[in-house]
Formats: structure tokens, C-alpha cells, sequence
């Protein structure tokens, strides 16, 4: 039987960004992070793709066709396509999902402006699969003052934003992480999904940040595992799994590979959230390939063949890990260990 060729295997370019800056480390350039993905080999696999942000940094949301087209002619050139891009909708350029009239107006555009570049990259043959990644733009502490009508907000904020993308025949996936209101426990990220209700929105899991939710890091009392569990009792986290994966699987679209060591973590300006750890870390909680089935398998062990592309996703880690190209290999190991586990061969 050949070698599984399905889903694709991506590396994230935003760990250049996120937590980087003027108030930490410096921000890695897309291009030292395009060489490090294309250089990265093991027994002869290598990545196929990148998911990328639109970060100013990195890839203005402002660019224009020309831009678009330089961008993708620069990444093919390391024999790469594109993913999921992530939708820069924060403040100040963007706004919260639950703000003012204003403020979510904001939002819905920089989805739009997303969305256009996402159809631009897919009409230019670099882009074969992927979405366009959102969040509530809003902490929890803000949700908490009035859950209901800020989920209620929230649900109204994404429909429009999903309306938009579907202009550009784009979907959105929503990341599920603990430091975003209305997003920050599994039974909360399932309510604002089902508010939304459009065919267009699904949700992002990302192993690292949905780990937490089984902790309730942010919302005790949503936790689905007691609070003196024994996190190598592989028993006791199966049916915390089970429970997570059973109620939010059927609205994943997009899936990050990642490891956690059940703590949080934060660097620059970006808020506590699961931690990610380099695959190799003796204190990550999650057996990677293994963990990973929960999400890419239905609950009778099936594999669902949901996700085309999945990606690598490690956050805040020192500049110093990041520029060793050790550190790429062997991230790209833990995911060839997930396609050969979850994943499926096409001519």
C-alpha cells in the first residue's frame, strides 16, 4: 500500500508574530519561516503547505491583487501551497464581536477583506484548501458581564462576517481558546455555534487550547475531568476526550496538531491561553498521533476525511527555538506520525 498522502501537512507562519514584538522577542520574518518549513525533512517527507496570517508584519489584509500575486508566486517558490489564512479582527483595525454597532461593523469587514484574499490565492492554484480562522475579539472577563446577550452579540457578529465570506465562497472557523469570551469552555463554544447556525462556520480545534477545556481553565465549571485528575491516567482522559470531541467534532473544519502540559502561558501582548509545547517536551500531557484521532476519527473510530490540510500550530516559543532547524524536523515527525495514524492515500 502507498504512503499516506492525505491530509496535507502544513506549518503555521503567526508563531512568528504572536507573543513577538516591540514588548518581547522580535518578530521572525515570513520568509526565515518559509525556509524553515521548505528546508524541514524527514526520511524523505516534507511540509506541503503553510497556513499563514494577515498580520502587517507579515502579509498586509490591505494588499493588493498584485501583492496577492507575489505572495503566492514567493511561497510556490519553496514548492509550498497555502491554507487557512487567519482574519486580523482585533482592535484597532477590527473590533470586538460583542462591541458597539460600530465596532462589529469593523469586524465583519476585516472578515471580508480576509475572505477576498483567500479566493484571490485559491484562483491562483497555491491554495487547494483551508479557511479563514476568527475569534470573539472579546475576553472572558467582558462575556461574563452579561453572557447571554454577549453570545447573542457574538452569533450576530459572526453571521454577518459569515455572510460576507460566503460572497468570496469562503467558510470560517472559529478558535476555540480559553482566553476568548463566548469561546473559552467547550459547553460555550458549542452554544455560540449553534446560535450562529450558518453553513459556512465551523470550528478550529486546536489540541493544545482544547486540552484546557477539558480542565476548565476560565470555567470551572464547565470542566470535564475532576480537579484532581491523574493526567497520566490515559482511562480517565479518554472519557474527557470522548465527551469533548463527541459534542464539538461535527463542527470541525480546521485542525491544529499541538502538545500542552496542562498549564497556561503567555508572552508580548498576547493573554494567558493553552500552552504550546515542542513535540519533543517530556512534559507534554498529550500522546500527539494519538490524542489527534479523537478529532480526525468519528466517535466508531472512523476517520471523517474532514480536513484536507491539518497544521502545525506552537505559539510563543523563544526566537532562539524557533531559528534551529532541529525544531522544525521534528515537529514535522509528530506530524507525519498523524498522517500515518489518521490518514488516507489519493492517486
Amino acid at each position: 500500500m502507498p504512503e499516506n498522502n492525505f491530509p496535507k501537512l502544513h506549518n503555521a507562519t503567526w508563531p512568528g508574530i504572536v507573543g513577538k514584538g516591540s514588548d518581547s522577542e522580535p518578530v521572525i520574518p515570513f520568509e526565515t519561516l518559509l525556509e524553515k518549513t521548505a528546508t524541514a525533512e524527514v526520511d524523505g517527507v516534507k511540509f506541503d503547505g503553510v497556513d499563514i496570517d494577515l498580520f502587517d508584519a507579515h502579509f498586509s489584509i490591505n494588499s493588493s491583487d498584485d501583492d496577492i500575486k507575489r505572495l503566492a508566486d514567493q511561497v510556490a517558490g519553496y514548492n509550498l501551497n497555502i491554507g487557512s489564512i487567519v482574519a486580523p479582527i482585533w482592535p484597532p483595525e477590527g473590533g470586538s464581536a460583542m462591541g458597539s454597532k460600530e465596532e462589529r461593523a469593523q469586524f465583519v469587514e476585516q472578515v471580508r477583506k480576509a475572505a477576498r484574499i483567500g479566493q484571490k490565492l485559491t484562483e491562483l492554484g497555491v491554495r487547494p484548501s483551508g479557511v479563514v480562522r476568527i475569534d470573539s475579539a472579546s475576553s472572558p472577563e467582558a462575556w461574563l458581564q452579561d453572557p447571554g446577550n454577549n453570545t447573542l452579540l457574538i452569533a450576530q457578529t459572526f453571521r454577518e462576517a459569515a455572510d460576507a465570506a460566503a460572497e468570496y465562497g469562503e467558510r470560517l472557523a472559529a478558535e476555540g481558546e480559553i482566553c476568548w469570551g463566548g469561546m473559552h469552555s467547550w459547553k460555550a463554544m458549542l452554544e455560540t455555534l449553534e446560535a450562529v447556525d450558518r453553513p459556512n462556520v465551523g470550528f478550529q480545534a486546536d489540541m493544545a487550547h482544547t486540552f484546557l477545556y477539558l480542565l476548565g481553565y476560565n470555567s470551572p465549571e464547565d470542566r470535564l475531568l475532576p480537579a484532581d485528575v491523574d493526567l497520566s491516567n490515559r482511562d480517565a482522559m479518554d472519557e474527557g476526550f470522548r465527551k469533548l470531541t463527541n459534542a464539538l467534532r461535527p463542527w470541525t473544519i480546521d485542525f491544529h496538531v499541538a502538545q500542552n502540559d496542562g498549564t497556561v502561558f503567555g508572552s508580548g501582548s498576547h493573554d494567558k491561553t493553552g500552552r504550546h509545547c515542542l513535540a519533543t517536551d517530556p512534559n507534554g500531557k498529550l500522546d500527539i498521533a494519538y490524542h489527534a484521532g479523537f478529532w480526525l476519527r468519528d466517535e466508531n473510530g472512523e476517520l471523517t476525511k474532514k480536513m484536507r490540510h491539518i497544521c502545525w500550530d506552537g505559539c510563543m516559543f523563544p526566537n532562539e527555538v524557533m531559528y534551529k532547524q532541529e525544531t522544525w524536523n521534528n515537529i514535522l515527525a509528530a506530524m507525519i506520525k498523524v498522517r500515518q495514524a489518521h490518514g488516507w492515500y489519493e492517486a
